[in-house]
């Protein structure tokens, strides 16, 4: 039986989990991106066993890598990207908050994605339509649920541009009503689509965003609110707010809103 395209998602972030869980823990050779940023040999590693996956499993379509960039047929519409390892700064310090994503988009629509965490062993999957967690071979489903309280803040951004998503983090309203976290990792947002978190704020443009894609396709099939910082349709203006629910979702909305207007 032929591999579907969310299996082949799942083959090629488990294989890039693989590699990750496999260096984690250990000294690592890093290359510099920036003053505060920077990749390691297994971020390259990572990539390069996705990228052995989709090519054996779907040789006819391109890939878009963070590391190595595009490869594969260009006249296509289906294209993978892929983030090897979302929270690189987080496993360099051998910080267990990292996730390794992979998505399909076909044109402008993601229609498969996985997103592996590679220490709790579990990966976040979605085949456009609903949206799974798999342990241990297991799948159950994700229902996000704003329980918990908590609002993953995605405070990065480059250098001498205005984070407002951060702003949150020293709001004192907000902090009265949520409880701020600072994850810097896109794992983030499988979390709200698990119910782990009620939401998730970033700045930044996110259309068709390598690190981004996986996340926002599983929580949009999880069922989420997802808009950018005004409340308009993702990629309208900056960033994004994903929440569990639309309540929680015009809550954030509205505290943000005065930030935003400070920039105007």
């Amino acid at each position: 039986m032929a591999m579907s395209d969310a299996d082949v998602a799942i083959e090629a972030a488990d294989a890039g989990a693989a590699v990750v869980a496999g260096s984690y823990g250990r000294e690592h050779l890093r290359f510099a991106k920036s003053a505060t940023d920077f990749a390691t040999q297994t971020d390259l590693d990572a990539e390069r066993a996705i990228t052995a996956v989709l090519s054996a499993r779907r040789p006819d379509d391109a890939r878009e890598g963070e590391e190595f960039g595009r490869s594969g047929p260009a006249a296509t519409a289906r294209r993978w990207l892929i983030d090897p390892l979302c929270g690189t700064l987080n496993f360099a310090a051998t910080t267990p908050l990292m996730v390794v994503n992979v998505a399909l988009l076909d044109g402008e629509r993601t229609i498969a994605a996985a997103a592996a965490d590679p220490v709790a062993q579990e990966t976040f999957w979605t085949d456009g339509m609903s949206a799974q967690v798999r342990r241990a071979g297991t799948d159950q489903p994700l229902v996000p649920s704003v329980a918990t309280g908590l609002v993953e803040i995605n405070a990065d951004r480059p250098t001498g541009a205005a984070s407002v998503s951060g702003q949150l983090v020293a709001d004192v309203a907000f902090r009265a009503r949520f409880s701020p976290r600072v994850l810097s990792s896109t794992l983030g947002v499988a979390w709200v689509a698990a119910g782990r978190r009620a939401a998730y704020v970033t700045d930044g443009e996110l259309r068709d965003d390598l690190h981004f894609a996986a996340g926002l396709a599983l929580a949009e099939a999880a069922g989420c609110i997802i808009t950018d910082l005004r409340g308009a349709p993702l990629g309208t203006e900056d960033g994004a707010v994903i929440s569990a629910s639309a309540e929680v979702h015009t809550e954030i909305l509205g505290f943000l809103a005065p930030h935003l207007e400070r920039l105007r």
